[in-house]
């Protein structure tokens, strides 16, 4: 009997003693799983993964009728290894058939303010790549954070004067810093002659000034007294330490080498409300941003390899405003269209005249028409009128375009 009352004790501390070593254990991983969740940096693992990191952000507008969308979201695409980046406008007026609500419709109509996944899925959908982050303004919190950044500086190309808007809308010509009630202004004005392209170009300015300047002031932005209120201004699921981060490596940009890039299509009237429907039902700009990628990630080899390239565009046929069309097609890839116009003679076959030497670039350009016939011409600086300034040539374009009737508007067909 003894004997059984003694095993049955030594059998109950043995059981203490894994019970307790199950709760030491299960302490132990805890305090584990803590530290390393403390410890994570999303930022960090994609820096070290080489990764492209997406960012949507998103400018909201005032309320109408009870709800919020947004004035205009861009897309920076940041790559850290090679401290490029490129910027993509989403306007809200892009008409697509959208998942959530099975049905053509803008792609602002879907948005929540207080569940913003949902449009940023769909964006991503349509973009055809995941959007890591997202960063959230509001008009009031846009306006307090550009007065911490002591202003933003734009280029006014013309005086604008509306006395009969409350209040009135005034800005002077020339580059001028803007302070917080100015860029609400600057944001919401609209001439009565202006269209929606307009607006989304003043927009795309204040959104290149505004990163430009978030870089400018990076170092300041992180004084202790100034980051609190800097991270409260805006809207993200991103903890403060990782948007940190992240601005940190935005202040590496080249914002010399940006361009903003717009998404292509044509306007019509949908059940009522005007609908920007995307170019070839949105494979276009999912094309673009595959190429931006490979443009972002490649190694940056020789003078040139690290700049946005310029080409003129002639059309070579009878087909009036190909050029023009073109010319709109190449600015969605990003190159700088600098002119537009017709050719003296008639071409069957679409021709690039690479100016520049740099046959990767052509290349690169002739893979995007399916254009394979490139000619490179050594540019005569006395003859051509232009002066040698250094490394780079101070010509015209580094390439030019010559359409010809092997051209669909998309692609060099046959042949």
């Amino acid at each position: 009997m003894r004997r059984r009352l003694r095993l049955h004790r030594a059998s109950k501390r043995d059981a203490s003693v894994v019970f307790l070593s199950l709760i030491v254990l299960l302490a132990g991983g805890g305090i584990m799983v803590g530290v390393l969740f403390i410890n994570y940096d999303p930022i960090q693992e994609a820096l070290a993964s080489d990764q492209v990191i997406n960012t949507l952000f998103i400018f909201e507008g005032e309320p109408q009728n009870g709800a919020v969308k947004p004035l205009n979201s861009f897309l920076l695409m940041y790559y850290p290894a090679t401290k490029r980046a490129a910027v993509f406008d989403i306007p809200g007026q892009i008409g697509l058939i959208l998942t959530d609500i099975n049905r053509v419709d803008r792609i602002d109509s879907i948005y929540n303010p207080e569940n913003i996944d949902v449009y940023r899925n769909e964006i991503s959908s349509f973009i055809g790549d995941e959007i890591d982050y997202s960063i959230v303004y509001n008009l009031d919190t846009l306006e307090k954070t550009v007065d911490l950044l002591e202003g933003v500086e734009l280029f006014i190309p013309a005086p604008v004067e509306m006395y009969d808007s409350r209040p009135p809308v005034l800005f002077a010509s020339g580059l001028c810093r803007l302070d917080g009630k100015k860029i609400r202004s600057y944001l919401t004005y609209k001439l009565p002659q202006e269209g929606d392209e307009a607006v989304n170009l003043r927009r795309q300015r204040f959104f290149y000034a505004f990163i430009k300047r978030l870089g400018e002031q990076n170092r300041m932005l992180k004084q202790t007294s100034v980051a609190k209120m800097f991270h409260r201004l805006m809207k993200s699921a991103m903890s403060e330490r990782e948007r940190e981060r992240l601005f940190d490596e935005y202040s590496n940009i080249n914002m010399d080498r940006v361009s903003i890039q717009s998404v292509a299509g044509t306007t019509r009237e949908v059940s009522g409300q005007v609908l920007l429907l995307p170019s070839y039902n949105g494979n276009l700009i999912k094309e673009v941003i595959r190429q931006t990628l490979v443009n972002l990630t490649a190694p940056i080899e020789g003078q040139f390899s690290d700049r946005v390239y310029t080409i003129e565009v002639l059309n070579g046929t009878t087909i009036n405003g190909l050029a023009g069309r073109t010319a709109e097609l190449l600015r969605g890839f990003g190159y700088d269209v600098v002119s537009v116009g017709n050719t003296d003679a008639s071409h069957d076959n679409t021709l690039i005249i690479d100016q520049l030497g740099y046959q990767v670039a052509a290349r690169n350009l002739g893979s995007i028409i399916r254009c394979s016939a490139i000619q490179v011409r050594e540019v005569d600086l006395e003859s051509d009128g232009v002066e040698d300034s250094g490394d780079i040539k101070n010509y015209k374009s580094d390439f030019i375009l010559i359409i010809g009737r092997d051209f669909n508007g998309r692609y060099v067909v046959g042949g």
